[in-house]
């Protein structure tokens, strides 16, 4: 007696159900249920009486993944697809033009150079101000100090900032070294990248 009171209230489920569906999941599942329900369910559950003719007319519905294989009605699917990919393809585009368009970060690397002097009758105030006089599209000076060696000479430890595309340290080293009066030689001490 519980099946009878059940059995319309699974039909109504399972009339909701195949509703939006046309079969229940795979060929197997649909051949059980429609074997459990021994026949063909009232005319007041449409899906349901449509879905069990559909069932027993084949022997066994096909799987409902192979519905999806099967357009007869040409649906939109490849044009929608057509049109995702382009929209996708015009956003990328115009990400990469704007990537492109933004200026790139300049490399650049602080440096520290220690310039000896002959001797300690070189003139350490001049030769500061001779090295700071080099100018070169990408160098910028910083500070500096006059470090004691030994025997009264001091040595210039000047700070630079250097635009790694514009500037090369051995360009920067040999201007240095130019100043043959008051340069003996010149050493980079530390080298950082900013």
């Amino acid at each position: 007696m519980s099946v009878t009171l059940e059995l319309p209230l699974a039909l109504a489920i399972l009339d909701g159900y195949l509703a939006e569906n046309k079969y229940i999941q795979s060929a197997e599942a649909d051949a059980a249920v429609a074997k459990a329900l021994g026949s063909a369910p009232a005319a007041e559950f449409a899906n349901a009486s449509k879905w069990y003719a559909d069932v027993n007319k084949s022997g066994a519905a096909p799987a409902a993944e192979d519905d999806d294989d099967i357009d007869l009605f040409g649906s939109d699917d490849e044009e929608v697809d057509e049109e995702a990919e382009r929209i996708k393809a015009q956003r990328l585009a115009e990400y990469n033009a704007k990537k492109a368009a933004k200026p790139k970060p300049i490399a650049k690397t602080t440096v520290t150079l220690e310039v000896k002097p002959w001797d300690d009758e070189t003139d350490i105030d001049a030769m500061t101000k001779a090295v700071r006089d080099i100018a070169m599209e990408g160098l910028l000076w910083g500070g500096f100090q006059h470090v004691p060696v030994g025997f009264g000479i001091k040595k210039l430890q000047i700070n630079c900032v250097v635009e790694d595309d514009k500037v090369s340290m051995d360009d920067l080293t040999e201007a240095i070294e130019a100043l043959e009066d008051y340069v003996q030689s010149v050493d980079v001490a530390a080298m950082q990248k900013i």
